[in-house]
């Protein structure tokens, strides 16, 4: 992807994510700007941008977080939280964007970044039917009870709960 450049996700995009954002997901799911920024604020933050030809095309919203433990939608985050696993908030790709690999460039470049970090555990809320898609990047379902199921039930009818290893860092490569 010679035109795409995959960059920390910065304050000055949040306008531009914040329309990708509202054109990806049905308003329920939608973030406020916040609660969108405070991803970005949070000391273990991996969120990250994909441009093509300067703008944005894609954004990934992921950051340290407890175990089993997915914030609500339209939470805003302390700062401070702790990270024992990488949890993936929010992938979503622009019209721009599309067939072009971006979603998986996103994920590989943040597993490198969270490998790095020592994580070795990312978790995830698949909505809208994405399950699929992060079945083909390696995520697997898991099985709720008790709070965890009620904080997936608050993503919706076809939310679901999926966890993946993070391969461990390479010593020598970025």
């Amino acid at each position: 992807m010679p035109d795409v450049i995959i960059r920390p996700l910065a304050h000055g995009d949040l306008a531009e994510a914040l329309t990708i954002q509202a054109g990806a997901y049905p308003a329920f799911l939608v973030e406020p700007e916040d609660a969108f920024a405070s991803r970005l604020a949070v000391a273990a933050s991996f969120c990250l941008a994909a441009l093509r030809d300067g703008e944005l095309a894609a954004y990934l919203l992921a950051h340290g977080w407890p175990r089993e433990s997915p914030p609500p939608v339209g939470a805003v985050l302390p700062r401070d939280a702790p990270s024992e696993v990488l949890f993936i908030h929010d992938l979503a790709v622009g019209p721009a964007g599309r067939g072009l690999g971006l979603g998986r460039a996103l994920i590989d470049a943040v597993f490198a970044m969270a490998a790095r970090q020592g994580l070795a555990c990312a978790e995830l809320i698949a909505v809208e039917g994405a399950a699929s898609f992060w079945r083909k990047l390696g995520f697997a379902e898991r099985a709720v009870s008790g709070d965890l199921r009620d904080k997936v039930a608050g993503y919706g009818a076809e939310a679901r709960w999926m966890t993946r290893a993070i391969p461990p860092a390479v010593p020598g490569r970025p």
